[in-house]
């Protein structure tokens, strides 16, 4: 039997460059392909993209790219990486959504191999066998994976945090953790953000309450940024404007199920919850640093030092 190598390309002991490799015989697998906003001491650098270099010397071996979730240190450097290996991207609805974007910045929205995938529902990429688990995190449709190998079971959390009031409504999944845990697990790589600090995240739902203190209270306008995938963050701010009595964002449509109230760019019917805000992906505003020409304004974009192998 051969043994399965595990080889982080990006993403340990840093913010950003999430890309971690999984090889077994002449198959492998990434997750994620984040990248990197520079510090000071990367002087005229704006991006820093994984070092792939190992991937393009054995090229044949990529099977896939497998997506966690659609936050930029996950998905960011794919348009990049796309130029040089040809491979299938899976990911949920709304991940992908939101890599659509970027891909057609890129100009690669023609040529991109994307496949849908839903918490629950394995699929293979031989010799692996792999599951997504729903867990809750700073946006929506977000997954760990299940990853079945010939010597045993990987646990992937990709990023999360325990939140038991999620904003859309789709819980974290213990009892798939549990039933892998029962199983038995021959490896599990964490989420470890601010592991050392003592204490629970609060749930997301608790900085509503802290925005419309904030907004109800303020004399003037009031400026408000987030992450363009946030969706349910950009929900709070319109539905808190409407109930101070300002006037919120402008980017969103009336809901028709719901007369005066509206919704961030509703491209289905209400009833539909969860598609609905899953398609509200493609109305997230394009990424700021790359124009819609696909290529780089002024900006440099600069591959990360090599891992170990």
């Amino acid at each position: 039997m051969e043994p399965l190598r595990i080889i982080p390309l990006g993403g340990l002991g840093e913010f950003g460059l999430n890309m971690m490799l999984l090889e077994y015989g002449d198959s492998a697998i990434a997750i994620d392909c984040g990248l990197m906003f520079p510090g000071a001491d990367l002087l005229g650098i704006d991006l820093v993209v994984p070092d792939v270099s190992y991937l393009l010397e054995r090229r044949d071996k990529l099977k896939a790219i497998v997506l966690t979730h659609a936050h930029e240190d996950h998905v960011g450097a794919l348009p990049y990486i796309l130029k040089h290996l040809s491979v299938p991207i899976f990911g949920t609805r709304l991940t992908l959504g939101l890599l659509d974007n970027k891909l057609k910045e890129h100009d690669l929205e023609d040529d991109a191999d994307i496949r849908e995938i839903t918490a629950g529902e394995p699929w293979e990429i031989a010799p692996f066998q792999i599951e997504g688990i729903r867990v809750t995190h700073s946006l929506m449709d977000c997954l760990a994976l299940a990853i079945e190998t010939p010597i045993g079971t990987v646990i992937h959390t990709g990023d999360f945090k325990i939140d038991n009031t999620p904003m859309e409504g789709e819980m974290f999944d213990f009892q798939r953790f549990a039933a892998y845990g029962e199983k038995g697990v021959l490896l599990l790589m964490s989420d470890s953000t601010n592991v050392e600090r003592s204490g629970y995240t609060p749930s997301e739902r608790e900085v509503g309450g802290n925005l419309e203190q904030i907004i109800e209270h303020s004399t003037g306008k009031v400026l408000v940024s987030t992450f363009s995938s946030s969706i349910p963050r950009i929900q709070q701010v319109v539905d808190i404007s409407e109930r101070s009595g300002r006037r919120g964002p402008q980017r969103t449509q009336h809901d028709s199920q719901q007369p005066g109230r509206f919704r961030v760019g509703i491209p289905a019917p209400a009833q539909e919850f969860h598609d609905r805000k899953r398609t509200l992906a493609k109305f997230a505003f394009p990424s700021s640093n790359v124009p819609h020409d696909g290529q780089p304004r002024g900006t440099v974009i600069g591959a990360a030092s090599s891992r170990s192998r």
